[in-house]
């Protein structure tokens, strides 16, 4: 290996030290992990944490979102998109200061960092149109400046301009960590965030990946616009309500259960409307079940039958979607801490991978996990 990329301007070294960030599209906290690799295997996993996210931070993320779902093609990007950007760069700098100090690390034991920024907008290629556009938000050189150490960001927008899905990108981490745990394909790893993703990692070692379909994110919008709360804790509402088979059909009449290959969503392609007559409980529960059902569609649609489902994200904590998932499955369903992963940990684990591997130009995206036409290096570099 190189002792140094020169594009890049970013030492190289055969086990880089890797701070990795992640902010999902519930708003609640910035993930933060630390890992030793080199790109392509795991050397050490480092700590990892994660601080709450501010409000004042999450409203000007919401007001962003509302900009971007009403950004018309073509036109300039909406003025709530540098605020919003501004404020997250500030929000992973205050995090990761704290997180060092707390564990009395030195920033500058760290070798790079890895930051997906926040998603207000994914909007993929296909029928309805030829070209896509994601939108995540970050002012990574705001956050290199903070840190003193170079950042990698923008992941995705490469994969789309070449004509890929732009997601999901953690694939290649998955494999890694199936590798480093000894767990043979085929093996699927489902995160269950505000939308369900799925990697199969094949016998032949090969993958596969799509997004399966809405998980936490319609549940979440439902409790907050009905009660005001985050979510659904503990699954309680859904386990308390009955699900209305009709307005579950009728979601799952949706073209997009009826593709194959790499695909994907944003959290806003499917509404509320179809259970806004329904009381809280039977909502909840409508919605839970319409979250299983995409898992059971989506892992359907993969090319080998898994010896084993592996469930990261924040949906694994809900018991409720839990029980519903491995009702329809035919194979064991089991916790990323089941199997000794850090499950609130992995989306930050696999940000400092695709950073490690940027540097190295080593490829995020691939024709079996997001359409792209060839492996797909990505990602961008800023130094302080």
């Amino acid at each position: 290996m190189p002792a140094s990329y020169k594009e890049a301007g970013v030492a190289v070294k055969a086990a880089m030290r890797v701070l990795g960030f992640m902010t999902g599209t519930s708003l609640d906290a910035v993930d933060m992990a630390i890992l030793e690799t080199d790109g392509e295997t795991i050397t050490a996993f480092g700590p990892a944490g994660e601080r709450k996210l501010d409000p004042a931070v999450r409203d000007l993320v919401e007001a962003a979102t509302r900009a971007a779902l009403r950004w018309p093609w073509g036109a300039d990007r909406p003025p709530e998109f540098a605020a919003a950007a501004a404020a997250v760069a500030a929000a992973h700098l205050r995090s990761a200061r704290e997180f060092l100090a707390e564990l009395g690390e030195n920033a500058g034991r760290l070798d790079l960092v890895g930051a997906h920024g926040q998603t207000v907008l994914h909007q993929p290629p296909g029928p309805a149109r030829r070209h896509g556009r994601t939108v995540q938000l970050l002012d990574a050189q705001a956050l290199a400046q903070g840190l003193g150490l170079p950042v990698a960001f923008d992941f995705r927008t490469a994969d789309v301009a070449a004509g890929g899905q732009g997601a999901p990108l953690a694939p290649i981490y998955h494999a890694a960590l199936a590798s480093h745990a000894g767990r043979a394909g085929p093996v699927a790893v489902l995160n269950l965030g505000g939308v369900g993703n799925v990697t199969l990692i094949r016998d032949d070692g090969e993958l596969e990946a799509h997004d399966t379909g809405p998980a936490n994110g319609m549940i979440d919008l439902w409790v907050q616009a009905r009660t005001g709360e985050r979510c659904d804790e503990d699954g309680a509402l859904a386990r308390a309500g009955q699900v209305d088979a009709a307005a579950l059909r009728a979601y799952l009449d949706h073209p997009y259960f009826a593709g194959r290959g790499p695909r994907s969503l944003d959290r806003y392609d499917f509404s509320l409307d179809g259970v806004t007559h329904l009381r809280l409980e039977d909502g909840a529960a409508t919605l839970t079940a319409f979250a299983a059902e995409a898992v059971r569609i989506g892992l359907a649609a993969l090319t080998q039958t898994p010896r084993e489902v592996i469930v990261c994200g924040g949906g694994r904590r809900n018991p409720a979607l839990m029980a519903a998932i491995a009702e329809r499955l035919a194979v064991p369903v089991r916790t990323a801490e089941a199997v000794g992963w850090r499950g609130d940990s992995i989306e930050a684990e696999a940000f400092a991978f695709l950073a490690a591997r940027t540097v190295r130009r080593l490829p995020i995206s691939f024709p079996g996990t997001t359409g792209a036409p060839r492996p797909l290096s990505g990602g961008r570099i800023v130094k302080p």
